[in-house]
């Protein structure tokens, strides 16, 4: 048996030096960095160069002074502190009453969209400037107050007026006609409702008629239809409730030139 062993263990090493040598695997390549590429780092341009500027062409600005239209008059023609009663007309008709108090003339309208008004007598106006006041103690809404001018007759004659809901206007009547040569319109110088006073001014020069309440111009038209004519004032309520207006303190002079 132990021969056997020693047998088996020659023949064993004699067939491990029949056999090839192994052929030792070939070294794996060795991977070798590629070349530092260079990446574009961005240049930082501190001061960008900039366009030359085309210069604009110079503008001139012409100033247009303002147009003066404040009112110049010249000597005193005629003051009315309605002490004379005489001087205007009154009484009473359905639409209210027209009464004299101390230094003013009140209208009071009772009737509901009724209409006063009263005229100066033996007084024709061509150009002149003039003021007067008018005291609302009870107005509303689109009632109406103010002054009558250059009047021919009951139906030609210019109608200046103030809302109580703060506007202005100015009507023109020609043969008993109304148009509207300035309609309605809002004025920070028209103090709304009631009780407040106005002090109401027109000048007056051939066609050209300027308006003003409370030191304020208002409006200007240009009107050759009536050139002259009487004076009066007027109420007249837009709705059904009353409307009482006191006028004071009438002045009129001549216009400068």
């Amino acid at each position: 048996m132990k021969q056997t062993i020693l047998l088996l263990a020659f023949l064993a090493l004699g067939l491990a030096a029949c056999l090839p040598l192994a052929t030792p695997l070939p070294p794996l390549p060795t991977a070798t960095p590629p070349a530092p590429t260079a990446s574009a780092t961005a240049t930082i341009v501190w001061f960008p160069p900039t366009a030359t500027p085309t210069p604009l062409p110079s503008v001139t600005l012409s100033i247009t002074p303002t147009l003066d239209l404040s009112p110049r008059y010249g000597a005193l023609l005629l003051a009315d502190d309605f002490g004379e009663t005489s001087e205007w007309s009154a009484g009473r008709s359905p639409a209210g009453s027209m009464t004299f108090g101390q230094g003013e003339l009140t209208l009071a309208v009772s009737q509901g969209r009724g209409y006063l008004s009263s005229l100066r007598h033996g007084t024709s106006l061509g150009d002149f400037y003039l003021e007067i006041n008018a005291s609302p103690g009870i107005c509303r809404a689109a009632d109406e107050y103010g002054l009558l001018l250059r009047v021919a007759s009951v139906q030609d004659f210019f109608r200046f007026a103030l809302l109580c809901n703060g506007q202005a206007r100015l009507d023109r009547i020609l043969g008993g006609q109304a148009s509207s040569p300035v309609p309605p319109k809002p004025n920070a110088a028209v103090p709304p409702g009631a009780p407040s006073t106005s002090r109401l001014a027109v000048w007056a020069s051939g066609k050209e008629m300027r308006f003003y309440a409370n030191g304020q111009y208002l409006f200007s038209v240009r009107d050759g239809t009536l050139l002259s004519g009487g004076l009066g004032v007027f109420a007249r309520a837009a709705g059904d409730g009353a409307v009482t207006i006191n006028f004071s303190d009438l002045a009129v002079y001549q216009i400068a030139p």
